[in-house]
Formats: C-alpha cells, structure tokens, sequence
C-alpha cells in the first residue's frame, strides 16, 4: 500500500545515519562522569537531550551536563555514517519537499550529516527550533510550516517510537525504519529495513513506497 505525499520528513539518526554506537559511548561516558545509572536511558531514543538530561538530574546541574553531553557527541560524531540507502533517499526527494527532522542540535546535527556525508536540505528542524520535543508534534509540524505544506499532505519517516508518536499528532503518515527497533514497536503505515527499501516517485504528488529485497 503506497502513500502519496507533497513532502517527506525524515529523521536522522537511526533513520539516515547510523549513531547507535557513538550515541552509546558517548552516554555511557556521561552517565560514569555524573554518577547516574545507565538504565535512565532505555526509553531515551528519539527524546532531545535536555528531556533526558533533565529526567536524571537535579535542576542546578542540568546546564553543565547538557553541555558536557554535547561536547561528547560532538566530539564522537566522526564516527557516524550514512545507512545504506540514505543519500539516495534524499536525492529522489525534490527540493522543497524534504526536510530533516531531529531531537538532536544543531551543531550535533550537522555534525553528523557531515560525517555520513550527505548534504542538508534546505530545511532542518532541530531541537534548538522547538519548545518541545518529539513525541510532541511540534518539530514535525515546524517542518511542515517551513515547507509551506499541508501537515496532512506529509510522510514522515522513523525509527523511533517517540517520533512516530510526534509524527501522528501532527497528523502524518508515517514509514518506519527497522534499525533501531522491531517492527512490532512500531506503529506505522509502512515498515521497512532501512532507507535503502523506501521508494519515492514523482513529480506531482509523491508516491511513497517500500520495495521488496
């Protein structure tokens, strides 16, 4: 069952990139430095920083630790790349129709589309846009906004179940990527491998698809 769509919105790690191992190692790192326990983090993925860090810590420390993480991530991101698939997924979206859409910095952000070496769109929401964080709906629909696209008229593409809970309240079809959780976790329209079994025709109306292989 293809979707039909006037823009995509993707997220990035777990669904473009693959961080898994530096998002790990730096966390673990922070959690030894900071005295917290590592299972705070189970449910971590998807969430912006300043929500984890301010679910683990008392108030007058979370200024320092969300810097400290930062540094880390930043400093790791050279590690991450590309999942296969993911550049080629953003080449067959027409500008002006794809956006990225992450909990994570800015300056993480780029960092990592950096190393995995592929090229921003013209619009990327992260969680220095927004107020709250996904599973709010808020990033997705800051995406939909700076597209000038109906929100209804937009896919998003996940990972997580965070950001497919903030792709649903703003009221977009979501295809899920199996890179960082089972399919069963996820509830969305189309479920697929990973970037590289998502299809996107079209000039007029996308049509969204998951190839077989």
């Amino acid at each position: 069952m293809a979707l039909t769509a006037d823009a995509i919105l993707l997220d990035l790690d777990g669904t473009l990139v693959d961080s898994t191992d530096s998002i790990a190692r730096c966390w673990l790192r922070w959690c030894r430095e900071y005295d917290v326990d590592p299972a705070g983090l189970a449910a971590a993925h998807g969430r912006t920083t300043a929500d984890i860090v301010a679910d683990l810590l008392p108030g007058p420390m979370v200024s320092a630790a969300l810097t400290r993480i930062d540094q880390l991530e930043i400093d790791d991101a050279v590690s991450v790349r590309a999942l296969p698939g993911a550049a080629a997924l953003l080449a067959s979206i027409p500008e002006g129709r794809r956006a990225v859409v992450t909990s994570g910095s800015k300056v993480i952000a780029a960092a990592r589309m950096r190393a995995a070496g592929l090229t921003p769109p013209s619009v990327v929401v992260t969680a220095d846009d927004v107020l709250r964080g996904k599973p709010n709906p808020e990033p997705y629909l800051l995406g939909a906004q700076r597209l000038g696209i109906d929100p209804a008229r937009c896919v998003v593409v996940e990972d997580a179940p965070s950001g497919i809970a903030a792709a649903r309240a703003a009221g977009m079809a979501v295809v899920a990527v199996t890179s960082t959780h089972e399919a069963r976790q996820l509830e969305a329209d189309l479920v697929a491998a990973g970037p590289a079994r998502i299809s996107v025709n079209g000039t007029g109306p996308l049509l969204v698809d998951v190839v077989a292989g």
